[in-house]
Parts: structure tokens; C-alpha cells; sequence
């Protein structure tokens, strides 16, 4: 099998189904899918897997959606729509219990909703989880990551990543404690491998690695803290992180590595080189002696304007070698990289400008 179909999300109308052909290094728009507005982020569901779920990031009254997902790619009128409970949106992802965690980065708020119906519909009674405000500030919660028996919210307003427990009794979800930040650094996305938690900080622009810490407010080691923007930007650059992907080793990649999206919100280059995605590796994990920290590996230009979101192909398919990509402004369309030098280095190998801009991906 050389043809595979990847799902795109973005600030339109549709969800893009593509076919990327790894024979003819070729990437091509099959159709569009008709949804309500903005379904900006989009995940699958891990049971039922032909089950699409995709926010609409409106403010300030968001809304979550559920989709077949047809055998041609595309995708069936919405199953089911459901209230975010606030504003924009900006990231949905289920739960290991079928919930389905949707959380508002305008609203300050959150919920994680059970489904039913073999998880096409939704429990529009589920509660929202509302996040303090910092002092003087609003709460962004951006990100949800079950991790064992709790889930972890980074709060970008608010510098914490908020830890929340379900009760067993009434199957609510609520804060339990939280992960403090360094203020100002606006954690974003987080990733948790080889029992370290590491944070993309979207306003400092940093990585960092720190251990989990117990419940519920336990003293946590951060271990390194690295700028993940690239040298010499051009004037008027204003980078911001915004993704994370750590994939796990495989016989073809076996150094785990991690990679991370840089937004440049402001001027671009003129000469079209676009943000970069920066690889690092996290060495001498347990050995105080030589200092555990991150390591930049590399900086690979991708011609897209403000990437948002980045997704690694399957290791069953065989596509685990390849990164999809897209921007959120610009008309740099959708971009396909491979991985070389051991996941070392990038290399474009498709693209499509079909679409001028799509902000998240999943591959079928």
C-alpha cells in the first residue's frame, strides 16, 4: 500500500481529506466534508475508530461535533453537536473511558463529556470545569492529557497545568492541584514520556523537562528549560510555540526525539522559509553527574505561516518516517516531511496549496 488519507482541520467550513502517494511522493485534495464553522482540532475516537470528533472554535459560544468517518475518507453530516460551554475551542481529544475532553481557551473553561450511542452522541449534561483566573489575568487552558488516573490542563493564561481528578461517586471531573510555571512562559501543549513531562511554553518560546510531581501540589525538579526559536529571525518576528510530538522509538527511528512547532506570528522572511519545526533530544536522563537537559538537534524551515498543528504518520501503515503540516495564515497549504538522519533532520518531500491553510491532522 502507497496511498494513505489524512484528515485536516482548519478555520473554514470542512474538514480536507488528502491522499498522500509515498511511491510518487505526491499529495493530493480528494474532497471536502462539510461541517459547522471552524473545526480548527479534530481526534478520533480509540474504540470505534471510523468516529470523528472536531471542535467549533467560536467565541463566545464553542461547540464539539461528532462525524462518521466514510470508507472513501470523507466524512457524514454531524452525528451530534454539543455545547463547548465557552469559548474558541481550541483542542479536543478522548478519554481511555470514551469521554471526550473539550477545552476553551477564551471561556476559561472546560468539560469533559461522556458519550453514548457507541460514542456518536454526547451527554449534554456534562459539567463545565471552570479554571481560576490568575491575579489581575484570564485562565487559557489550551490542552488536555489523561496521564494515569488524572488529567492534565495547561493553562497558558494562568502559568500552571491544572491536575484534575474524576470523583468516583458523581463522575465529574475537577481540579485537584496543580503544576506551577514560570510566569510569563504561557504553557501551551504538553507531552509526558520516559516519566518526564515536558512543556511547550508558547509566550517565552521555551521547552522544558521536569518531572510529574505527586498529587497534589508536590514539589517538581525541572531538570532544563531551552528557546526552541530559530537563530537570526527576520525583523518584526514575534515566535510563539505551539505544537509538541515526542514519537515513540520504533527499529527505524530507536532515539526518541522531540519536535516542536514555532509560530511566527509577526514578519515573515522574504524569502519564504517559513516557520521551522526545531528537534531536540533529552539527554542524560538520571545521571546528575553529566546534567540532564535538552539538546538542539535541528532547525528545518518549512515555508508555512504560523504552524499550529503537526501529526506523525502510523508505524502499523508504515507511514511513521513522514510529518504532516500545515500554517494557519499564508497560502503555504499543506506540507509532507520525512524523516532522515534517524529522525535527526526533515526533508519536504509533497505539498499542496489546494487549501491555503489547515491547522490539524490525522492520519486514517
Amino acid at each position: 500500500m502507497v496511498s494513505f488519507k489524512i484528515l485536516a482541520g482548519g478555520f473554514d467550513v470542512f474538514v480536507a481529506t488528502y491522499v498522500f502517494n509515498t511511491a510518487t511522493s505526491s499529495l493530493t485534495l480528494q474532497s471536502t466534508s462539510p461541517t459547522g464553522p471552524s473545526p480548527s482540532w479534530i481526534t478520533r475516537n480509540p474504540f470505534n475508530r471510523s468516529l470523528l470528533y472536531a471542535v467549533n472554535e467560536l467565541d463566545p459560544n464553542g461547540g464539539l461535533q461528532s462525524f462518521a468517518i466514510q470508507p472513501d475518507g470523507s466524512l457524514s453530516a454531524p452525528i451530534d453537536t454539543v455545547s463547548s460551554g465557552g469559548g474558541n475551542p481550541a483542542f479536543v481529544t478522548t478519554l481511555s473511558s470514551g469521554s471526550v475532553a473539550v477545552m476553551n481557551f477564551f471561556g476559561g473553561n472546560g468539560r469533559i463529556i461522556p458519550t453514548t450511542s457507541k460514542g456518536t452522541k454526547f451527554d449534554a449534561s456534562a459539567p463545565i470545569i471552570t479554571f481560576p483566573p490568575p491575579v489581575g489575568g484570564v485562565s487559557h487552558p489550551h490542552m488536555a492529557l489523561e496521564l494515569g488516573g488524572e488529567v492534565l490542563v495547561p493553562d497558558l493564561g494562568g502559568d500552571k497545568i491544572w491536575r484534575l481528578k474524576e470523583n468516583p461517586i458523581t463522575g465529574a471531573f475537577g481540579i485537584q492541584g496543580f503544576i506551577p510555571q514560570p510566569l510569563g512562559s504561557g504553557p501551551r501543549h504538553i507531552a509526558f514520556f520516559n516519566n518526564r513531562l515536558f512543556t511547550i511554553h508558547e509566550l517565552s518560546s521555551t521547552l522544558s523537562v521536569q518531572t510529574l510531581p505527586p498529587l497534589p501540589n508536590g514539589t517538581s525538579t525541572t531538570f532544563s528549560s531551552i528557546s526552541i526559536t530559530p537563530p537570526n529571525p527576520p525583523p518584526g518576528a514575534l515566535f510563539a510555540g505551539a505544537e509538541i510530538l515526542i514519537p515513540p522509538p520504533t527499529p527505524r527511528f530507536p532515539t526518541p526525539l522531540i519536535y516542536v512547532s514555532n509560530r511566527n506570528t509577526g514578519v515573515q522572511a522574504p524569502d519564504g522559509e517559513g516557520d521551522s519545526i526545531a528537534i531536540f533530544e533529552h539527554v542524560n536522563q538520571g545521571r546528575p553527574d553529566l546534567g540532564e537537559r535538552l539538546v538542539l538537534v535541528k532547525q528545518v524551515f518549512t515555508g508555512l505561516d504560523q504552524i499550529r498543528g503537526m501529526e506523525f504518520g502510523n508505524v502499523l501503515q508504515g507511514t511513521d518516517e513522514f510529518l504532516v503540516a500545515g500554517g494557519v495564515a499564508g497560502t503555504a497549504g499543506v506540507v509532507i516531511l520525512k524523516r532522515t538522519e534517524g529522525g535527526r533532520n526533515l526533508e519536504i518531500v509533497a505539498r499542496n496549496l489546494d487549501v491555503p491553510t489547515r491547522s490539524t491532522f490525522i492520519w486514517l
